[in-house]
């Protein structure tokens, strides 16, 4: 059975300021909870409607009623699944060859496609500034499809992490160099903005290297959505 006060505590870390709190989010969805039980992240409590067919190896699963997980779950259909885990206290020991940057980034869809594709390429650690979406919210959660389980999401000033990075710093911009004529080196860092503002001034003073990708089609198109943009630079990074 789950206890009133546990369902309580599960329905506040939508918000942020609970999940600092308790150092606990959520996720929802049987793939995403399999991945994140097989990975580092340290399990608070699985609850399911139908705990059986969870893959879980010895790990206990709470059997909850679809009416109980309705009250806790952020989504409109829960899919019977849900799972709540410690947000790990991370070292800023970044191991990849490149880094992603994000300043600014807002949507969650956009952040959860990101760190889905660095997973994708092979892109171990993203560095966020302090204003970028939270990694743990639930819509951020929904569009990694697990791929959190791999990545590893740091919040930082990105101005102090800029100056004392020993790499070059490659930032995103409409009037930047094409970057087809690039040679990219093994190691680098790839900054991505803002979806309405781009990079930030302050940014955009420490890259070392302003790049674009080029435009074929219809001139009147602003831009490319940023998560599409990471997509096509990861890419060429690997090639």
């Amino acid at each position: 059975m789950v206890v009133k006060s546990e369902l309580k505590l599960i329905k506040s870390l939508q918000q942020k300021k609970y999940r600092n709190e308790h150092g606990l989010f959520v996720i929802e969805g049987k793939k995403s909870i399999e991945e994140l039980v097989g990975s580092n992240f340290k399990c608070y409590g699985i609850f399911a409607t139908a705990p059986n067919e969870l893959n879980l190896g010895d790990s206990r699963v709470n059997l909850i009623s679809a009416k109980e997980l309705a009250q806790i779950s952020s989504l409109k259909n829960p899919n019977g699944y849900l799972g709540v885990f410690h947000i790990p206290k991370k070292e800023m020991d970044i191991l990849s060859d490149w880094i992603m940057v994000l300043d600014g980034v807002q949507d969650p869809g956009n952040l959860g496609t990101i760190i889905r594709l660095c997973d994708w390429f092979g892109v171990t650690d993203i560095v966020c500034s302090l204003d970028t979406v939270d990694c743990y919210n639930a819509k951020v959660l929904q569009a990694t499809m697990g791929s959190i389980a791999r990545v590893n999401v740091h919040y930082v000033d990105l101005d102090s992490f800029l100056r004392s990075a020993d790499l070059p710093v490659y930032g995103t911009f409409m009037d930047g160099s094409n970057i087809n004529t690039y040679s990219l080196p093994k190691k680098g860092i790839m900054v991505m903005g803002n979806e309405g503002k781009g990079i930030s001034s302050r940014v955009t003073e420490l890259c070392t290297d302003k790049i674009a990708i080029p435009q074929f089609g219809n001139q009147t198109t602003e831009s490319l959505n940023v998560a599409s943009a990471t997509a096509i630079l990861l890419h060429e990074i690997r090639k």
